[in-house]
């Protein structure tokens, strides 16, 4: 079956891309596609270049669209993913993404970032083969449902609330900005905290603030449902660090991940640190990261 090449056109891919990352996903070891709602959430963190999106590649067939080549948030990294029965056309997008992808530096020479699943056996010796370097790795984890939610109370004071409750963008960009360790004096962009609940599977019902009680925001997590599959996905939780050590976070993410259950998620993707294991995530796979200057 023929392939019909093309580039991304942001405002009309952005949804057959979308179908094609929920068709072809594969339950925890995600079958080298990345989770519908990261491609989401990335389109619409303040850091996205949507200016280049153009630049996405994208194979098509009379089936539809069966391989992309993208960035994540800008140009110097890639994403390649292919039906799993196309998995052999990796190196062809890995070229591509090589002339298209890549970030030229001020010198003239030029860099890319893959990011490659552990299991991607054949994509990942390609990448030693052309002499790529892998320079980090995390870990993909997961909570399943099945184990149960542990109960943990508040401390006094204290208050769970949804987006749909309450939905201050200052308080939001002080908690968010703070709890990635930005520093103490939040910047003034509220519009790009705007933007981030502009994503069209956004849900403030799932969006779980803990508000202190003098009423910032100390907590916050972002859940989304992927909508066909059976998975929660969290982006972003961030705890401002004048709060932590108070078990907020754990009891942000459990109750989020509590109200995923009615749209049929069974288990949850969580993050690459101890906190999510000691909350009884497991690891099901790990992501790489291999970098090449030329």
């Amino acid at each position: 079956m023929s392939l019909i090449f093309r580039n991304y056109r942001l405002l009309s891919d952005f949804e057959p891309v979308s179908r094609f990352l929920r068709k072809n996903f594969g339950r925890s070891m995600l079958n080298g596609i990345v989770p519908q709602p990261y491609f989401e959430y990335a389109h619409t963190h303040p850091y996205f270049e949507h200016k280049l999106t153009h630049r996405f590649g994208l194979w098509e067939d009379a089936d539809g669209i069966a391989a992309v080549a993208c960035y994540e948030m800008n140009l110097g990294e890639a994403l390649l993913m292919t039906r799993p029965d196309l998995q052999h056309l990796k190196p062809a997008l890995l070229d591509y993404a090589e002339e298209e992808l890549c970030k030229v530096n001020e010198d003239g020479s030029r860099t890319l970032a893959v990011f490659v699943f552990d299991y991607e056996k054949d994509l990942l010796h390609d990448l030693s083969q052309r002499g790529y370097e892998k320079k980090y790795e995390e870990e993909i984890t997961v909570f399943d449902y099945a184990k149960g939610f542990r109960e943990n109370p508040l401390p006094e004071g204290f208050t769970l609330v949804t987006l749909e409750e309450e939905n201050d963008f200052r308080k939001i960009n002080d908690v968010l900005w703070k709890g990635f360790n930005h520093g103490d004096e939040p910047d003034d962009d509220l519009d790009g905290r705007r933007i981030m609940q502009s994503g069209p599977h956004f849900s403030k019902e799932l969006t779980t603030i803990v508000k202190a009680p003098n009423g910032e925001y100390a907590c916050y997590a972002g859940m989304w449902v992927d909508g066909v599959n059976d998975f929660a996905y969290l982006e972003p939780l961030a705890t401002d660090p004048k709060y932590r050590r108070m078990g907020l976070a754990s009891i942000a993410l459990t109750e989020a991940m509590k109200k995923t259950v009615k749209y049929g998620a069974t288990y949850c993707f969580g993050g690459n640190r101890e906190f999510y294991h000691a909350m009884g995530f497991e690891t099901v796979a790990k992501r790489e990261f291999w970098e090449k200057k030329w």
